[in-house]
Order: C-alpha cells, then structure tokens, then sequence
C-alpha cells in the first residue's frame, strides 16, 4: 500500500512521516451565532483527501483523518462520570458509505454514545462550492428522532458558512437538546 498523502510504501493509509508532519491536527475554535465549533485542519491543507469522501476509498481515508482527530479530542474530552452524545450531521449513505458515520465511529469509545441516523435532511440539494444566500434559501430541513432532553456534540466533516451547522442546532433545540459545541475536520 501507498501513503494517500506522499504515494511513500507505507503499511498504513497515511506514512509516520506524514502524520507527525503534514496531519497533525491544529485546533482551532470558532464561534458562530453562540455555536462553538472546533476544526483540526484548514480546508486547503488537506482538500484532496476530504475529496475522496466522493469516491469508495474516501471511506479509508476519512476513518484515518477521524482516528487522528475526534477519537483523540474525545478521548481528552470524555471523563467517564458524564454520559457523552455525538450526533453527525445528516448521515445518509452516498457512494456506498455515509461519510460522516463512518467519522463518528470512530469517536465510539466508554462513555460516548453516538445516535447513528438520528438528525437527517429532507432536503438532499448539494451545498458544495455553493454561495451563503444559495445555503440560506435552501435550508437543508432537519428532522430528528432520537433521545431528547440530552446534551450533544455535533458532528460534520467541513465548515464552510456555519448554515448548516446552526440549522441542525436549532432543529435540535426543538427536542429540548443542548449543542455543547461542533467538531468539524476541517475549516476555511
């Protein structure tokens, strides 16, 4: 196998060299309309790989990019005397996978409990490269079931505008439950 990153012979998906280097998460917060939300990468150091999410082997790749950075934040995160709820945002299956289950997977360790499916648009319109007005006109329309009265992390892989993160928070606080804060891989 070849490292996705410097094509180096590598027996994992990402060579040592490239995940002490050029993968190391740099944490960064931002707060957008009283939503705090975390991003590891800019977007540009790492957009051919969140590209892959488009194709099968995306799977690998962002199950990598998960272990590095929201497995170990909520390692840190989690105390084991408080019950941890991770939602991803909008976790239909595309191109043989959904691509944000299989991110939050990775976060399923003692202590976290992640509503798998739980938060889903019925709009499926695609916001890529997509303008704020085009987001703001188009709202991905969120419906919920899962637990409610609970406090959640949410989950997506980028943050543009920050539309559809606010959106899923409001739609949850429809059911009584409190967005502690967003992970997002990556930011602008």
């Amino acid at each position: 196998m070849r490292c996705y990153i410097c094509n180096s012979i590598s027996l994992i998906i990402f060579c040592k060299r490239c995940k002490e280097s050029i993968l190391r998460p740099n944490i960064r917060k931002e707060v957008i309309n009283h939503l705090e939300i975390y991003s590891f990468y800019r977007y540009s150091s790492i957009e051919p790989l969140l590209l892959l999410k488009y194709k099968p082997e995306g799977f690998r790749v962002l199950k990598a990019l998960a272990n590095i950075t929201f497995k170990e934040f909520i390692k840190e995160f989690n105390t084991d005397t408080n019950e941890v709820n991770v939602i991803g945002i909008d976790e239909r299956v595309k191109n043989g996978y959904s691509h944000i289950a299989c991110m939050t997977h990775q976060m399923n360790i003692k202590g976290v409990n992640i509503l798998h499916s739980s938060l889903l648009s019925k709009n499926k319109i695609n916001y890529a490269g997509k303008s704020l007005n085009f987001r703001k006109n188009n709202p991905r329309d969120f419906e919920y079931i899962g637990r409610k009265n609970i406090s959640v992390i949410l989950v997506d892989d980028i943050i543009t505008t920050g539309t559809t993160l606010i959106e899923a928070k409001e739609t949850l606080k429809k059911y009584n439950i409190k967005v502690d804060f967003a992970l997002v891989l990556a930011g602008l």
